[in-house]
């Protein structure tokens, strides 16, 4: 289905804002804006998807979009002014070292924004009637899985965008480089397949009231902390995520 001037007025609005957070950030020299230009890119390529018509639902698609990127924009915001006052995961991605290679920075933010941050926003954004009607949830999750295929698309030119940004490469990493595309495409795919069973369980959360799902929150916030901190760890990055994974599940 094709998306409307509508549909592309709040990723519209949404870019606007981007675009003038990056400016404040990279006038800062803050390492924020590594993952802030790529999410800036990728978010108007979705606009670009979503003009294209290649989404069953564009309404919903941008809505989801808009919300979900303003988790994280709101945590950037807040931690700008008060670093210790956002969760436990952007805590930790914000507060990284600043030399590390901007292609670190990008990693630690998208870590934290899809464990974190997503199922949360696919709660906002998924009423409890509509769990209960499996078409429509089906159609949610088509469209779910089809943004990866927006981001796959976008790995090799984002790759060079980092390059050009400062990020250090061996003669081993260039080598490397089309089979780290590979694999990102694999980590997406794995951690779409956990985010939509964690966005399930908080949904089962929400439905017992407020506390279960804060006591479900707090797991999952533990268990997207716990992930970054591994990220953060000495080693071959790419070997741990063959390991654990990209993603985290709730139990």
């Amino acid at each position: 289905m094709r998306g409307g001037r509508g549909v592309t007025d709040g990723v519209a609005a949404l870019v606007a804002r981007m675009e003038l957070l990056l400016d404040q950030v990279a006038g800062d020299g803050d390492p924020a804006r590594f993952f802030l230009g790529t999410y800036l890119r990728t978010t108007r390529a979705v606009g670009a998807a979503l003009t294209a018509g290649r989404f069953e639902d564009p309404d919903w698609v941008a809505e989801w979009d808009v919300d979900f990127a303003g988790f994280y924009l709101d945590a950037l915001e807040i931690h700008r002014a008060t670093p210790h006052a956002v969760a436990a995961p952007w805590r930790r991605a914000f507060g990284a070292d600043p030399g590390l290679p901007p292609e670190a920075h990008v990693l630690l933010g998208m870590n934290a924004h899809i464990n974190y941050d997503l199922p949360q926003s696919l709660i906002a954004v998924i009423p409890p009637e509509d769990f209960a009607a499996p078409s429509l949830m089906d159609r949610r999750r088509r469209d779910h899985e089809r943004i990866d295929d927006v981001l796959a698309a976008r790995v090799a030119e984002e790759d060079l965008a980092l390059q050009r940004a400062g990020g250090r490469r061996t003669w081993l990493e260039h080598l490397l480089a089309p089979v780290n595309r590979r694999a990102s495409r694999l980590f997406l795919r794995e951690s779409r397949r956990k985010v939509w069973a964690n966005t399930a369980a908080l949904h089962e959360a929400r439905l017992a009231g407020a506390g279960a799902y804060a006591l479900r929150l707090a797991d999952l916030e533990a268990a997207s902390a716990a992930r970054v901190g591994d990220l953060l760890r000495p080693g071959p990055v790419l070997v741990r995520l063959a390991v654990h994974g990209f993603g985290v599940t709730l139990a």
